[in-house]
């Protein structure tokens, strides 16, 4: 059982609410007692860790906390940071464009190979446990004539 599966979240959900019973805090669903203004997603969010961010033909991997960014804008400028050399400073970097020549895409809890940016970012920060920087496909046969 990994850390993303949802039947995990429910139930550590299910242990929280029970200790705060059992200790005497008030039992309400729209927040905790004892963290004012978090929520129950919150608190689930925040047992989740760092995901993988494997850029293809390295053999080093960096880690990345997606609860600490808030869309894909913030996670598009952590990752040009991370993997472009003198990478400048803008707000105008997309995931289709913050690294030259690789398209960033995801693995979910399933293993399936998804484009990120395909769920919302809520959604997205729930189901991804590995990102991928894949280079684009060029053409192999550079040069040849085709005769």
């Amino acid at each position: 059982m990994n850390s993303f599966d949802p039947q995990r979240q429910d139930l550590l959900k299910q242990r929280w609410q029970e200790r705060r019973q059992i200790t005497g805090a008030a039992s309400t669903s729209s927040s905790l007692a004892g963290f004012p203004g978090l929520e129950d997603d919150d608190l689930v969010s925040t047992v989740v860790p760092a995901v993988t961010v494997v850029l293809e033909g390295r053999s080093i991997c960096q880690r990345i906390s997606l609860h600490s960014h808030g869309s894909y804008q913030s996670l598009a400028k952590a990752l040009r940071e991370m993997f472009v050399e003198n990478a400048e400073d803008s707000d105008d970097f997309d995931l289709s464009n913050v690294i030259p020549g690789y398209l960033i895409a995801y693995e979910d809890m399933e293993n399936d190979l998804l484009l990120v940016g395909d769920l919302s970012w809520k959604d997205f920060v729930r189901v991804a446990k590995r990102i991928r920087i894949i280079p684009t496909k060029t053409n192999s046969r550079k040069g040849s004539t085709g005769a």
